[in-house]
């Protein structure tokens, strides 16, 4: 018996040991069949490699084109040279997009503007606010923005009117209501802002009957360093923004944030800027406080420009200009609201070259009395001044010292704080728009126009030299003392009462001494 059991247990561990090798053998057999079966297919063009099939090679994303777009050959100055680089699939946007100006989609917005600049600043500035939903723009040109290579361009743009400071034009705002009434009399005849805030308020009144003949939902006036943010909305549009605004509000106010530039070589602000100083209506009223002197850094104001935002009026009867920051009516008080998260980004002082071009645009004398007729705010006045006196050199440490931001301890405090904070959807767009070569195509794609047939066109196409003329009440304008004086006249509508709010002008913020702003007394 002790035999037979030493024979099965014999028996049994030689089988075992027979199993594993031969389960062995299949494991270690098993990936190498695979492996020659994987490299046979792939060999033979049987399997296509996922890397390949995404490379760049295999197919370009849009914008990828290696040869950029021609350019018109006469219009190879600065504006094109910041417009057309790049080539990375950043956005989704393809050469020759037109953007559906036709669409159906409501509400139907447009942006007017007064503007002198040139095709750098206004191209992004403008395919900005076609993304977040603006379809239509009224621009009222000059300087620059007027001459042949820029004007042709921008009359090529589906939903752009081109209108120019023409002799025609002047002498029919010569005629408009506003010269005979008050609310916009402190303004008149008076140089420099002054002059301005006149001439984009007569330009704001053509602009509605505009955007009525358009069919236009609500109108917002802009300058070109300004851009719409609509934040609080369900998507990043500010047709939605507007689409949720109560049907009984005539008025949306923008509080503006403030450009803080952290180097003093900015080329492009919408692509190269993303800090910005919030307002006060958007902050608690005691990091306002707290935070101010820090927040100033010697300068006059928490702002270096304006603090009061801007405006989208709901086109309806009897609307009117109140200044370039807001809207009104001849026959009620607006029904307005205020955003808690949407704002207006004033990319101001955002270049060095911004001193000397404002001190050239103004004949003034570089004197504190003489700047105090010219300009309207402080920190304006001051940068005047430097510009008009000093030195390249002194100019740039002023320039660094009250407007670039480098100290980093103190941007990461007020970060926190939350006075300064980041915004990067605007600088997104841009860039994007940029290397997928919108803003190259446009200018590509300009009809070639000589000086004779440019001025023999302005009144065709999307050009305007005037516009709805019948529209405009025509009172006598004129610089005598007659005309002084019927331009302070209340205006008289039989049975109904005008409402003859003062035009709102730009105005700093809240001040530490502002008796506006005593908390809770």
């Amino acid at each position: 018996m002790a035999g037979l059991h030493t024979s099965l247990r014999g028996s049994s561990s030689s089988s075992s040991q027979s199993f594993s090798s031969k389960l062995l053998l299949l494991l270690t057999l098993l990936p190498l069949t695979l492996a020659a079966f994987a490299f046979v297919l792939q060999w033979r063009g049987g399997v296509t490699d996922p890397a390949t099939r995404w490379s760049p090679e295999a197919q370009k994303f849009p914008g990828m084109d290696s040869s950029p777009p021609t350019t018109i050959g006469h219009a190879s100055s600065s504006d094109c040279v910041l417009l057309s680089r790049g080539s990375s699939p950043s956005f989704p946007y393809y050469r020759d997009w037109k953007f559906d100006v036709e669409s159906d989609l409501k509400p139907k917005i447009c942006i007017t503007t007064s503007t002198s600049a040139g095709l750098e600043q206004i191209l992004p500035w403008m395919f900005y606010h076609k993304v977040i939903g603006v379809s239509t723009f009224f621009l009222f040109v000059e300087g620059k923005a007027a001459s042949p290579n820029v004007s042709k361009v921008l009359e090529s743009i589906p939903g752009v009117k081109v209108i120019y400071r023409t002799k025609e034009l002047e002498e029919q705002q010569a005629k408009s209501r506003i010269w005979n009434e008050t609310w916009l009399s402190s303004f008149f005849y008076k140089p420099c802002n002054y002059e301005l805030f006149v001439k984009q308020s007569l330009n704001m009144e053509m602009a509605i009957v505009m955007a009525r003949n358009e069919g236009v939902d609500w109108i917002l006036h802009l300058d070109t360093d300004e851009l719409m943010h609509p934040a609080g909305a369900s998507e990043y549009s500010l047709r939605q923004l507007l689409h949720d605004v109560p049907g009984n509000v005539d008025m949306v106010i923008f509080p503006n944030y403030e450009s803080s530039i952290e180097r003093d070589d900015i080329k492009e602000p919408f692509s190269q800027v993303s800090m910005f100083k919030k307002n006060y209506d958007h902050l608690p009223k005691d990091t306002y406080f707290g935070m101010y002197k820090e927040s100033t850094r010697g300068n006059p104001n928490y702002f270096l420009t304006y603090g009061n935002g801007k405006s989208a009026a709901r086109i309806q009867d009897h609307l009117r200009p109140n200044g370039a920051h807001r809207w009104h009516n001849y026959m009620k008080t607006p029904n307005e609201i205020k955003l808690e998260e949407a704002a207006v980004l004033h990319y101001t002082y955002t270049k060095f070259s911004d001193l000397t071009s404002r001190r050239d645009r103004c004949g003034c004398k570089p004197t504190n009395e003489d700047v105090k007729r010219c300009f309207m705010l402080e920190f304006d006045r001051a940068a005047f001044i430097i510009a008009s006196t000093a030195t390249e050199e002194e100019m740039l440490n002023w320039y660094r010292q009250h407007i670039v931001w480098t100290d980093k301890t103190l941007n990461m405090k007020l970060l926190r704080k939350g006075i300064l904070t980041r915004i990067y959807a605007p600088m997104v767009i841009v860039q994007g728009l940029r290397e997928s070569g919108v803003f190259s195509s446009v200018i590509a794609s300009a009809p070639t126009m000589s000086k004779d047939k440019f001025l023999s066109s302005m009144g065709s196409t999307n050009s305007s030299k005037a516009v709805a003329s019948e529209s405009l009440p025509s009172r006598k304008f004129g610089r005598s003392k007659e005309s002084k004086a019927t331009a302070r006249r209340t205006l008289e509508i039989a049975d109904t009462v005008s409402h003859e709010a003062a035009a709102v002008p730009p105005s700093s913020p809240p001040g530490m001494d502002d008796e506006r702003l005593v908390i809770d007394a």
